[in-house]
């Protein structure tokens, strides 16, 4: 059943309060609202759509809602969809952002990040243990997964890492083709196999605004560089080339353009840059950010606003406030983040369903996705040695902070992993936890 453009609307205002969970969670969501509830897009057309979202770099449950979105009302209902799914949690953060650099080291505050950051650690570890399960099913996965981990641990750039995996993926498939047998993409709530696309084909005969045509690309393609151009233009002639806020537009496009494997895979690159390579952020500020971005909804990459908002808070002294920087910070990153993942569905949507055909990147992307795998681990591994060390040396006065942290990670990974709980249930037991133990002198 096709739906009035009023009623898509209604949902995708009601989806971006809705969409807690991460991306498994959120395309979950989707797909039960859209396939199962609705009956707005069949079984096929959805899993045709995941396949193509799940080949791109950036955040997929983003752009499945812009894929849906542009299937059922055009290129206007794909923006509204996708801006409708972002726009709640970004106003949340900044507003959280604003709070955060104000009061946030009030005791208030301060209880509760004691509870969140660990919480957070189990979070990406019980993300990490997922995807594992499902991607690590032959000897060569686990080896480019522990390449990938020693790769971040010493410090190689997280482009290099995946170039390096999508090649060893190439050379696998050019001369020894049988080694991805075992597909890692099996279930739609993750990766999707691509041995669904066979009924792909019986989907029924597709919308006129969906057909190819190189005059939709060519106005879609110069559309989409325009976009990217025009604000960049403005932000050199206003502020300068060198400053802070055309260096972060420039950052967030290569991240938005570079990380394959979603949130999670973005994460650990823009952690490396902003307290290793430029030392813009300390790695308790970037852990103050994921805790507050895990509290709204919304793609799990929406931390980048929160970025960009502490970065030029912090460092811009070509505006006279510093919180009119910080938002205009935020602003940016959201833009030149969220970018891309738009331009992609609009420029490639139409090749994908008029061409029907099996995508043929899957072991390339199994590669990639063994890599992702290495890298979550890595990100595990520094929340947590983050949270349980926060100071350099372990002494008597932080052992209660250690034993406490320790505890919140093993009940929330515990929850999560075995007990199929919501990450809402448990981001809420870690705030009355942390609020509770502060209260009886936790610092």
């Amino acid at each position: 059943m096709q739906p009035s453009f009023r009623q898509a609307l209604g949902f995708w205002f009601k989806l971006g309060f809705i969409s807690f969970g991460g991306p498994a969670g959120q395309i979950a969501t989707v797909h039960q609202e859209l396939v199962e509830n609705k009956q707005w897009v069949s079984e096929e057309r959805f899993l045709h759509a995941l396949n193509y979202c799940m080949l791109l770099p950036g955040p997929e449950a983003l752009q499945l809602v812009i894929y849906m979105g542009w299937l059922m009302h055009r290129t206007i209902g794909g923006l509204i969809a996708g801006i409708f799914f972002i726009l709640p949690a970004i106003v949340l953060l900044i507003f959280l952002s604003i709070l955060y650099v104000l009061y946030g080291q009030s005791p208030f505050a301060t209880g509760i990040l004691i509870g969140i950051k660990p919480a957070v650690t189990a979070i990406v570890i019980a993300a990490g243990y997922r995807i594992s399960k499902k991607i690590l099913k032959k000897p060569i996965h686990y080896v480019i997964a522990c390449l990938a981990f020693i790769g971040i641990q010493l410090h190689m750039p997280y482009p290099e890492i995946i170039i390096g995996a999508a090649l060893i993926g190439f050379v696998l498939q050019r001369f020894y083709p049988n080694v991805f047998a075992t597909t890692a993409h099996s279930e739609p709530v993750n990766k999707v196999s691509i041995a669904s696309s066979e009924s792909l084909h019986e989907v029924s005969r597709s919308p006129h605004h969906t057909i190819f045509t190189w005059q939709k690309l060519l106005i879609t393609l110069a559309i989409s560089i325009t976009a990217w151009v025009l604000p960049l233009a403005v932000l050199m002639l206003i502020f300068g080339a060198d400053t802070i806020f055309t260096k972060l537009a420039l950052f967030f496009t290569k991240a938005a353009l570079l990380t394959f494997g979603g949130a999670y895979a973005v994460l650990p690159y823009v952690f490396q840059a902003m307290v290793d390579n430029f030392h813009w952020l300390n790695a308790s500020q970037m852990m103050d950010g994921l805790a507050l971005g895990e509290t709204t909804p919304g793609p799990l990459i929406i931390v980048v606003t929160f970025v960009g908002f502490v970065v030029t808070y912090s460092h811009s002294a070509w505006l006279n406030s510093h919180l009119t920087a910080g938002i205009l910070g935020a602003l940016v990153v959201s833009w030149f983040t969220f970018l891309p993942s738009f331009c992609f569905i609009f420029i490639g949507g139409p090749l994908i369903e008029s061409s029907r055909k099996e995508l043929r990147l899957i072991p390339i992307l199994n590669s990639i996705t063994c890599a992702v795998v290495g890298v979550i681990t890595s990100l595990a591994v520094f929340f947590a040695s983050h949270t349980l060390f926060p100071e350099s040396l372990i002494s008597i006065d932080n052992i209660s902070h250690i034993t406490f942290s320790l505890g919140i990670i093993l009940v929330a990974a515990t929850a999560l992993i075995s007990y199929q709980q919501s990450i809402f249930k448990v981001m809420a037991f870690a705030i009355l936890s942390g609020s509770i133990a502060y209260q009886f002198g936790l610092r």
